[in-house]
């Protein structure tokens, strides 16, 4: 079963949320919060396996609230899902660099949510599949260019390829297979990258490969 904490400041979004997300009999809506701040206390009171946050919200917004979640230890197996607009880019960048696990758009079909919600539990790719190609190149332009590429000492050159091709939104079989890897491989390398850059997750990892200079914006980002 999967749980999930809803953080939105309009009921209506809230209850077509938990609308959508209960009609499969895995995954159950354990709490609702109408800002940040309650929403991180209903977190630490229910622990659920997932945080669906929106950024805009009186009291504390939803950057806030993910790093209020993300810095207590006794909560570090809780994905924070950041729910966006495209016009928000640059407030989600802001979400994954505090600790988000990744993002959906709010008009996603319904079961792309769920499956969404799936995955980031999953851990295979924190970053909705139906959207990312298209998102980071939004992102990508938005990132302070005073690039760092001191960010990717000490990585091997088959790392900075797998770090490449995660920022660029593939998946761990997609990198493989434009690695000649297995899947088993490319995910052990995913890991060693996650150690190595002492990220949190693959949306801290995206936010590497641009800051670094490994990807540029702008560039065509479904080309692993």
């Amino acid at each position: 079963m999967i749980t999930v904490v809803l953080v939105d400041d309009q009921e209506l979004v809230r209850t077509g949320l938990r609308s959508i997300v209960e009609r499969d009999e895995d995954i159950r809506v354990v709490a609702e919060a109408a800002d940040g701040r309650a929403g991180a206390e209903l977190v630490r009171q229910h622990r659920p396996d997932v945080v669906l946050m929106d950024i805009r919200m009186p009291r504390l917004d939803g950057i806030g609230a993910t790093e209020l979640i993300v810095q207590d230890p006794k909560l570090a197996h809780v994905r924070v899902v950041v729910l966006t607009t495209f016009d928000e880019d640059e407030n989600v960048l802001a979400a994954i660099r505090a600790g988000a696990a990744g993002y959906l758009l709010k008009d996603i079909a319904p079961h792309e949510l769920r499956e969404g919600l799936r995955v980031v539990v999953a851990g295979e790719s924190l970053l909705s599949p139906s959207i990312t190609k298209k998102v980071l190149g939004h992102l990508g332009e938005r990132i302070d260019r005073t690039v760092r590429p001191e960010l990717l000492d000490g990585l091997t050159e088959r790392e900075r390829e797998v770090l490449e091709r995660v920022a660029r939104g593939a998946s761990n079989a997609e990198v493989g297979k434009s690695l000649h890897l297995s899947p088993a491989t490319a995910r052990t390398y995913v890991s060693r990258l996650l150690a190595k850059l002492h990220a949190r997750d693959r949306a801290q990892l995206v936010v590497i490969g641009y800051e670094s200079g490994l990807v540029s914006p702008g560039s065509e980002a479904d080309s692993h």
